[in-house]
Parts: structure tokens; C-alpha cells; sequence
């Protein structure tokens, strides 16, 4: 008998930490998608699977992987018996967009080191009232990581057009909510909506709708750990409903949102 998914999430009070997240999967295969933060992920038994930026890649046990915000990537079980994984959302305070491409260089770090401070960060985490102690750990893994990645040094070459693939991304972040239809925003680019497909796939290695749901998505998370109700999210980050919410958010972070809900942390109040 295959056993479901093992889900725990919260929010807790730590400056820079959006999320964090465990899970136990044993056959969950997340399609492609983006976040808009870090992802910094530790795999504890198993391994996973996955594609980042046209490259694949992979994260043994012993490994830390950290996977960029706006870049997107997929993920499944690299074995039969699943793997289990501890994630770390993390805000762009702490790394700035200029990690972004050493990141997609190198997003896995064998570093015995690192992964054991960010196993100690889990464990400060787990604990409300140990936040002092969380942010001190935080502030050395951060640390490690920016020495580690170092930026790519600034060229005097001048950036190359924006295009309408980035016109389009910024149309989709600005209109989360209601979205926005295939030629109202061809008109607004001034692009047929053929190539406005083509060139936004080419841009970012995702679908434009397949942006758009998983940056929704990602807004549901956060609403959820609020203590918001599912029905109530849907409609609030852009879905017709609950059950259009519960069909791509299952897709897309492995539970539903109720049990994605149930599963979450109670966490102290805000000092």
C-alpha cells in the first residue's frame, strides 16, 4: 500500500522566512512552476529529480539545494520509496537578485557544513519562543551562502531589450487576481498572441498560464497559514472557486489546501 503525503507548514516569526515546509512524498511529481522567493531545501531520506532552467540536477541526502525565485523547475522522486525534504522559504532581504544566476549555476552545494546549520535552523524553528536563536542561524547560512554563490561581476555590456515576454510577466504579477485574457494581453504589448506565447515560453522555460497559477498559488499558501478559509482564498488569489484552487494547488505543492491547512503550525504572536 502506497502511503499518502506527509505535509507540515507554517509561517513563523522569523524576519526573511515566508515559509517553512516539511513533506514525506513517495510518488508526487510537481510539474513545472516558479516562486516568487528562495527555495532552500534539504532532502533527509530519498532523493529528487529535477529540471532547473533546461538542466537537469539532482539532491542526494547530503547535499543543499537552493532553487531561485522567478526561475522555473519541476521536481519528482529520484527512487521508488519517495524522499523526504525540510524547505525554507526565504525572502529576497537576505539574498538579492544578484544570486539569481549562480544559483541556476550551481543550485546544489555539497556542504557538510551548511547542510548541518540549516538542520539546526529547522530545529530553532520548530520551537516558537527560539526565535532569537532562528535569526542568529539564519544570519550564518545566509552568510555562507552569498560566499559560496559570489555574484557574477558587473560587465559594462548593455542589457539586451526587455521584450515583450517581460512586459507580459509584469502584466501577470500586477493582475494576480483577475488575470488577464490571451488577447487583451497581446493588445497591450502590441504583439500577436502566437508569438506572445512562444517568446514567454522561450523567456522562462514555463507557459504563461502556468506562471500565473503557480504564483497564485503561492499567494494561497500564505493566505492559508494565516488562518484563512480555502473557499474564501480561492476567489481571493484568482480561482473560480474551491475546487479549481484544490485541482492546481494539489498539482503544485502535493496536498490540498485543507490538509495543507490542517497540517500547519500554530505559531506564537508577533513579539
Amino acid at each position: 500500500m502506497v502511503r499518502g503525503p506527509e505535509v507540515t507548514a507554517w509561517r513563523p516569526h522569523v524576519p526573511g522566512v515566508t515559509e517553512v515546509f516539511h513533506a514525506h512524498f513517495t510518488e508526487h511529481a510537481y510539474p513545472m512552476h516558479v516562486h516568487d522567493v528562495w527555495t532552500l531545501l534539504i532532502v533527509d531520506d530519498g532523493a529528487v529529480r529535477y529540471d532547473l532552467d533546461r538542466r537537469e540536477h539532482g539532491t542526494p541526502h547530503d547535499t543543499v539545494t537552493l532553487l531561485p525565485p522567478q526561475v522555473p523547475h519541476n521536481g519528482e522522486p529520484a527512487t521508488a520509496h519517495g524522499f523526504r525534504k525540510r524547505v525554507l522559504y526565504l525572502d529576497r532581504t537576505h539574498l538579492d537578485e544578484t544570486f539569481i544566476g549562480p544559483a541556476v549555476d550551481a543550485p546544489d552545494m555539497a556542504d557538510p557544513l551548511l547542510r548541518h546549520r540549516v538542520a539546526q535552523l529547522h530545529a530553532a524553528l520548530a520551537h516558537p519562543g527560539d526565535e532569537l536563536e532562528a535569526e542568529s542561524r539564519l544570519t550564518l547560512i545566509t552568510d555562507r551562502l552569498r560566499a559560496t554563490l559570489r555574484p557574477r561581476p558587473e560587465t559594462a555590456v548593455t542589457p539586451p531589450a526587455r521584450g515583450v515576454a517581460h512586459d507580459l510577466r509584469d502584466i501577470l504579477d500586477e493582475r494576480l487576481r483577475p488575470g488577464v485574457t490571451l488577447d487583451e494581453a497581446a493588445r497591450l504589448v502590441h504583439a500577436h498572441p502566437a508569438h506572445l506565447i512562444r517568446s514567454f515560453s522561450s523567456a522562462f522555460g514555463i507557459a504563461p498560464h502556468q506562471y500565473l497559477t503557480a504564483r497564485r498559488v503561492d499567494r494561497a499558501r500564505r493566505l492559508l497559514l494565516a488562518g484563512r478559509r480555502p473557499a474564501e482564498v480561492a476567489t481571493e488569489v484568482g480561482f473560480h472557486d474551491q475546487a479549481h484552487l484544490t485541482r492546481h494547488f494539489k498539482r503544485l505543492v502535493g496536498t490540498t489546501p485543507g490538509r495543507y491547512a490542517a497540517g500547519s503550525r500554530p505559531v506564537a504572536p508577533g513579539r
